[in-house]
């Protein structure tokens, strides 16, 4: 399983001085990965821990199937391992590990040769999607079913740019690199999908209340 190759890298590390603490939460992403390149392959459970979850729920989110989120985190980290010595000095690492995100979503879809389903409450109640906005938290059950329902029927272009930028809080300009267009295109972008994704959920609200 891609999972045991990924987590076989959280061995404990040599124990070290009392004076010398190790302090993995003040190490950079960017310095764990130039580790991870250069043959310390134990600190790609550092950023394992680190990027799990909202690589989660940026796939749950982008292909509205819970179960094969985990399966395509592991194929991520996968990748991070297979294709470590690409990794450049240049940029932010979230922004490249992204970018293999997205990769392998086309791949799953391109696969599989469908596109998200609308969300069965049921599926949602049993694994919501991790760490939910606090405006999530303040609505009811039924909006965020809604919500999400909305978001599932959107056109991949629409929902994978407020994926990333309403939900994973990526910068537009590392948006920009991920999508290969300018820092503009991509805030049209996202304005045309928020309105779309408004539309489709007052929508959905009506068709619900008819």
């Amino acid at each position: 399983m891609m999972l045991a190759a990924v987590t076989q890298f959280r061995v404990p590390s040599r124990p070290v001085a009392a004076s010398l603490p190790v302090a993995v939460e003040t190490t950079s992403d960017h310095e764990l990965m130039i580790a991870v390149r250069a043959g310390e392959i134990r600190r790609l459970g550092d950023l394992f821990e680190r990027y799990h979850k909202p690589l989660y729920g940026f796939f749950v989110r982008l292909t509205n199937q819970p179960s094969v989120g985990e399966d395509l985190v592991q194929i991520v980290f996968y990748r991070i391992l297979k294709y470590r010595h690409t990794y450049r000095d240049e940029g932010k690492f979230s922004a490249w590990i992204y970018h293999l995100a997205r990769k392998v979503a086309a791949d799953h879809f391109r696969k599989h040769a469908s596109t998200p389903t609308p969300t069965d409450p049921a599926v949602l109640h049993e694994q919501p999607a991790p760490e939910p906005q606090p405006s999530e938290q303040a609505a009811t059950a039924e909006d965020v079913v809604l919500l999400r329902t909305a978001l599932a029927r959107l056109p991949l272009e629409h929902r994978e740019v407020l994926v990333l930028s309403r939900l994973q809080h990526l910068e537009h300009k590392e948006i920009a690199r991920l999508l290969d267009c300018s820092v503009g295109a991509v805030k049209v972008r996202a304005h045309r999908a928020l309105k779309e994704l408004r539309e489709v959920y007052f929508k959905i609200r009506k068709e619900k209340a008819a």
